[in-house]
C-alpha cells in the first residue's frame, strides 16, 4: 500500500487504515467506496491516493496484516510448540481465544471478505492462513500418533476447531457474566473432549460422548 512519507502522512494512512477495517465490518466491502473511506476521516477524496492505493489493495492490506500479527504473536507465545500436545493444544487454545478477543472487525473481515479478494491477493492471505492452520495441525497429528488425542483427519479436525473459537468474536463482549479467562476454560475444555480418546472409544460402543449417567 502507498503511502506517503514523514509522520504525518503516516498518521493519516493509518487513520484511514482503521476508518476502512470499520466500515468493511459493517457494511461489507462491496458496499463501501474510497469516498465513504476518505468522508469517514475528513479527507478529500482526490486526496486519498496520496496515502493508499486501490480498495483492493487496502483490503489486501487489512487481512495480510491481520494474518501476519496473528503468526508473529503465535511464534513469540510458542517458539517451541510443548511436546506433550495435550498441554499444546490447551496452550493454542487459549492463545487463538485471547488474541482474537478485542479484534472483531478484523477477524469478520479475514473470514468473510475472502470471496472479494483478487486471484494473487486470496493466494496471499490463503498462504499465511494455511500456515497458521498447520500449528494446530501438527499438534493433533502429534497427538493422534501418540494416541493421546483422536483427530483421524486432521485438516478437517484442525478447520473445525479453528472455526469454533474464532466463532467466540460473534457473541463474547467484556460486559457480559463471563470473563475471558472463563471463555478460555470452557473452549478449552470443549476443545480436549471433542478430540480425546474417551469420545473416540463411546462413539465406536455407540453411545453418547455428551450423555451423563446416573
Amino acid at each position: 500500500m502507498a503511502r506517503r512519507t514523514g509522520s504525518n502522512g503516516a498518521q493519516t494512512a493509518e487513520t484511514l487504515r482503521r476508518a476502512a477495517l470499520t466500515l468493511f465490518a459493517r457494511h461489507g466491502y462491496a458496499a463501501v467506496s474510497m469516498r465513504m473511506i476518505a468522508a469517514e476521516v475528513g479527507v478529500q477524496p482526490g486526496a486519498l491516493y496520496n496515502y493508499m492505493g486501490s480498495k483492493q489493495d487496502l483490503l489486501r492490506d487489512l487481512m495480510v496484516s491481520h494474518m501476519e500479527e496473528l503468526l508473529a504473536a503465535w511464534t513469540a507465545r510458542a517458539p517451541d510448540p510443548d511436546p506433550d500436545p495435550v498441554v499444546a493444544l490447551r496452550a493454542f487454545v487459549r492463545f487463538h481465544i485471547r488474541h482474537h478477543i478485542g479484534r472483531e472487525d478484523a477477524v469478520f473481515i479475514s473470514y468473510m471478505e475472502l470471496r472479494n479478494l483478487e486471484p494473487d491477493n486470496f493466494a496471499a492471505v490463503h498462504a499465511l492462513r494455511g500456515a497458521y492452520e498447520s500449528a494446530l495441525r501438527v499438534i493433533l497429528e502429534d497427538g493422534a500418533a501418540q494416541g493421546v488425542l483422536h483427530a483421524p483427519d486432521a485438516p478437517v479436525a484442525t478447520r473445525a476447531i479453528i472455526s469454533m473459537l474464532t466463532g467466540v468474536t460473534n457473541w463474547f463482549r467484556g460486559s457480559g457474566r463471563l470473563s475471558a479467562d472463563d471463555i478460555e476454560d470452557i473452549y478449552t475444555d470443549m476443545t480436549l473432549r471433542a478430540v480425546s480418546p474417551t469420545a473416540k472409544g463411546a462413539i465406536h460402543q455407540g453411545e453418547d460422548p455428551c450423555s451423563t449417567h446416573p
